[in-house]
């Protein structure tokens, strides 16, 4: 017979099998170990929890990470010459190079081996980025690519200059771009008009616009067409393009895909 003070008699264990069996379909270790975090924790408990583990005893040590970063930093190499240069495994590398981000070597800055961080504003029109892309202009008959080096030369002169002027918008990559004639500073004003409604039109609200320090964006009417908008004005640091990256990388599929695809 069961014990008086028992908490589950034969029918309370056969309902409780029940229960665990036919409703929830788990197993008893299942069961027990949210039992066991609902009496320790509560409600709170119940929430998933990181299954990475405490202790990684077979982790690579951080001085063969360090010395694997180093190699793929000063000379670019892939995982496998890492590692036959280190004695190490292949695989081992590789999940390095992952874990920092390094494994593709797109992501590094060729100048200087640095990581590429990307950035996005958090919302459209937080920061639109502005630039003037100057291309030669194709002559009659076509230029170097259809009539090779030497005719090329001969048909270019005096065929002139297009400018693309472009604005990208940092965060949903909405470009609006023209191409006009010149770039003097009542053009690139006159742009900026024709883009600004163009992303009002989108519902994206334009607060600020960053540029290189050309003379153009340097202008009173430059200036005057952001002030009337209530619109804030940034410059790159010189030399320093890739802080208007997203326009200057947009730049490029314009020119192999709509130039040079024609």
């Amino acid at each position: 017979m069961p014990h008086r003070n028992a908490p589950l008699s034969k029918t309370g264990r056969l309902r409780l099998a029940r229960c665990v069996v036919e409703r929830f379909q788990v197993s008893p270790t299942t069961t027990k170990r949210w039992a066991d975090r609902y009496r320790l924790d509560g409600e709170a408990g119940m929430v998933d929890r990181s299954s990475r583990p405490h202790m990684s005893p077979r982790r690579t040590p951080t001085r063969t990470e360090r010395r694997i970063i180093e190699v793929r930093m000063l000379r670019r190499w892939g995982p496998a010459r890492i590692a036959a240069l280190l004695r190490l495994n292949t695989a081992t590398v590789h999940r390095v190079l992952v874990r920092y981000r390094l494994n593709r070597l797109a992501w590094m800055d060729r100048a200087t081996g640095r990581v590429i961080r990307r950035y996005e504003r958090d919302r459209p029109g937080e920061l639109v980025h502005v630039d003037i892309k100057k291309l030669g202009n194709i002559p009659d008959g076509g230029g170097h690519k259809t009539l090779g080096r030497a005719a090329g030369r001969k048909t270019r002169s005096g065929a002139g200059y297009s400018y693309i002027h472009t604005a990208v918008d940092d965060h949903s990559r909405l470009a609006y771009s023209e191409i006009l004639t010149d770039e003097r500073k009542h053009t690139a004003a006159e742009f900026w008009t024709r883009a600004h409604a163009f992303f009002t039109t989108c519902g994206i609200t334009v607060e600020r616009v960053i540029t290189d320090n050309g003379s153009c964006y340097k202008s009173h009417p430059w200036r005057d067409a952001l002030t009337a908008a209530g619109i804030t004005h940034k410059r790159t640091r010189p030399y320093r393009p890739q802080t208007n990256g997203k326009v200057e990388r947009f730049n490029r599929p314009l020119l192999e895909d709509v130039r040079n695809g024609r």
